[in-house]
């Protein structure tokens, strides 16, 4: 290990002890502390780490009093909810008389802890009825002080409502679920702070350098039980951390059964796929938005894409998106079961729950679920690309297209859609990436269908003008004369793909210089879209104003100024005042008057 890697190394580790030193508490009390009730709390994890913040804030908020005695950690399976109650527990347990753990999982067994907590408490004697011993109990907690009740895993609310002690006591709870609102305060668990992930590596990997470390928690998304699984499967095997990234990549749900730490009662794959079969028993609808979610992004879906695309669904699930009532029952059902996070009106899956999904459903149904997939965002495809007012949709759709594979599909509209993506990139000003998007599509589509097709030839016009964006107009020029004669070959003369060729073409010779045969060209052009589109059609506008570009090149500056003076009215009329094309024609018009003398318009 290099004595950088090392700093890196011992620089966490600092950052780590500081913070836990500042807020360390006495010994936890045990059940042999004289006086004191311990019962049933699971072992120390003497790995955790992180998670300083959430224990400061948590304690604090239980410290206040009021509402806040009791607190929901609530998140998706992984987290880290449990080991964090658990960290609270022996932390700061020296501080109350009683701390007492209930395994909420089965809520059929719930009564039996609280009789076992009746018991120690010398208020319900062994074999008394258990309501009897729950009224007992929380008539003795409510009038008692300095007590911690921990209720791990519940499956919801409603389980536990009429265990909930009232009086001065803490309450914990943790849960997949949310809707705590009405019993407890709610707080949500998210994946650990980069830092942290990094941390708990480099203590179960010693020979770990900070930046392997940072690879690993990268590829397990941050996920607490993903990284401790990572770590306990690499000191076992010795493995490479590379190594290891490279073999989550491919075979992630059959990794993620392997190095779970004894603190987690199941594997990440193991709660993961027992979650989905669960939902899948109980409510097939709910299920099937899952295994869509799957093979999209790990990034927001918006909540309403399936209502909106409610007949491209299948079965059931079209039912109840199509029923305003049903489908919020849906999204209920899934703000529930932590396989997804509902927040800002959208569903998120973690990455690493999505692989397990993907590598649990059987062959024909993970099929069925990337078609639908395909077939949802299909349906949300926004508007034009050169509308400012559809680059949010864009912005939300592009990471989905993209999960769905455009560069080796065979559905022509996911081709299709993937091209229109490109075009959103070019026009939102991000020319570097659609470049490569455009040569990753226009090469695999070439080699795959053949140069005459029109996927291919979308995507040349596309890529063409990224070879523009990055300054390459020769290279541009040459294929853009290519896709313009396939397609007047294949099209004819005036197909709007042809004289979207034709135009581009335009654009690359003005940029070498040539500007009489741009000229040409784009006069022939602004004909042909005039007489097939019509005077104001944004297209036909782009083809004047390049037209007057042209002309003002030329020294032809009256001519330049009449036709941007009439593009530019039209297109206010058409577009807006606000719109990128719009400002566009004034700039230009300013251009023209300023090369006769005349000022600014």
């Amino acid at each position: 290990m290099g004595s950088e890697d090392r700093a890196g190394r011992d620089g966490y580790w600092a950052a780590r002890d500081v913070t836990i030193n500042n807020y360390a508490a006495p010994a936890p009390a045990s059940a042999s502390s004289p006086g004191r009730i311990w019962g049933s709390v699971p072992a120390r994890n003497r790995s955790f780490v992180g998670r300083e913040e959430l224990l400061a804030k948590v304690r604090d908020a239980l410290l206040s009093g009021d509402s806040a005695v009791v607190q929901a950690l609530h998140g998706m399976g992984g987290i880290g909810k449990t080991q964090l109650a658990i960290e609270y527990a022996h932390r700061f347990g020296a501080g109350y008389d009683l701390v007492w753990w209930i395994n909420a999982e089965q809520a059929n067994l719930i009564g039996e802890q609280f009789a076992a907590l009746g018991d120690a408490l010398g208020c319900a004697a062994p074999g008394t009825q258990l309501e009897t011993v729950r009224r007992a109990v929380l008539n003795v907690l409510h009038e008692r002080e300095r007590w911690l009740l921990v209720i791990d895993n519940v499956e919801r609310p409603a389980d536990i409502t009429s265990w909930l002690p009232g009086g001065s006591g803490h309450v914990l709870i943790t849960s997949r679920a949310n809707g705590w609102e009405e019993v407890a305060v709610p707080v949500e668990i998210d994946v650990f702070p980069r830092a942290d992930s990094v941390a708990l590596l480099l203590r179960r990997v010693p020979e770990l350098t900070a930046a392997e470390a940072d690879r690993v928690a990268d590829a397990v998304g941050d996920l607490p039980l993903a990284a401790a699984q990572a770590a306990g499967y690499m000191a076992y095997t010795a493995i490479p951390p590379d190594e290891y990234v490279a073999l989550l990549a491919a075979r992630p749900a059959e990794i993620l059964e392997f190095g779970r730490p004894s603190s987690y009662p199941r594997s990440l794959a193991a709660a993961t796929q027992l979650t989905f079969d669960t939902m899948r028993a109980e409510d097939p609808a709910a299920a099937s938005v899952a295994a869509i979610c799957a093979f999209l992004a790990p990034e927001p879906v918006p909540v309403h894409w399936f209502p909106h695309a409610a007949g491209k669904l299948p079965g059931e699930l079209a039912e109840r998106a199509s029923d305003p009532g049903a489908w919020r029952q849906v999204v209920a059902r899934l703000t529930g079961s932590a396989l997804v996070r509902v927040t800002g009106g959208a569903f998120v899956m973690h990455r690493l729950t999505q692989a397990v999904i993907r590598g649990h459903l059987a062959s024909a149904e993970a099929t069925a679920s990337r078609d639908t997939a395909t077939r949802l965002v299909a349906a949300c495809r926004p508007g034009h690309t050169g509308l400012p007012a559809t680059w949010p949709s864009w912005a939300l759709l592009l990471p989905h297209v993209l999960a769905l594979n455009p560069g080796g599909t065979n559905d022509e509209a996911v081709r299709d859609l993937a091209v229109s993506a490109v075009w959103y990139l070019y026009r939102r000003g991000d020319g570097r990436a659609a470049y490569d998007l455009a040569q990753q599509f226009y090469t695999r589509w070439r080699d795959q269908l053949g140069s005459d097709h029109q996927s291919v030839l979308a995507a040349a016009a596309s890529l063409g003008a990224g070879l523009i964006a990055v300054g390459r107009y020769s290279e541009a020029r040459r294929l853009h004369e290519d896709t313009l004669e396939r397609r007047r070959r294949m099209l004819g003369e005036d197909h709007p793909d042809t004289l979207i060729s034709a135009s581009t073409l335009a654009v690359d010779l003005r940029m070498l210089g040539e500007y009489q045969a741009a000229r040409e060209l784009d006069e022939d052009t602004l004909g042909r879209r005039r007489r097939m589109l019509g005077e104001d059609h944004p297209e036909t506008l782009t083809s004047a104003s390049q037209l007057a570009i042209d002309l003002r090149r030329l020294g032809e500056y009256r001519a330049a100024r009449e036709l941007d003076e009439d593009t530019l009215v039209r297109r206010r009329r058409v577009l807006g005042e606000d719109h990128p094309d719009t400002h566009r024609s004034a700039r230009n018009l300013a251009a023209d008057l300023r090369a006769l003398g005349e000022g600014q318009p």
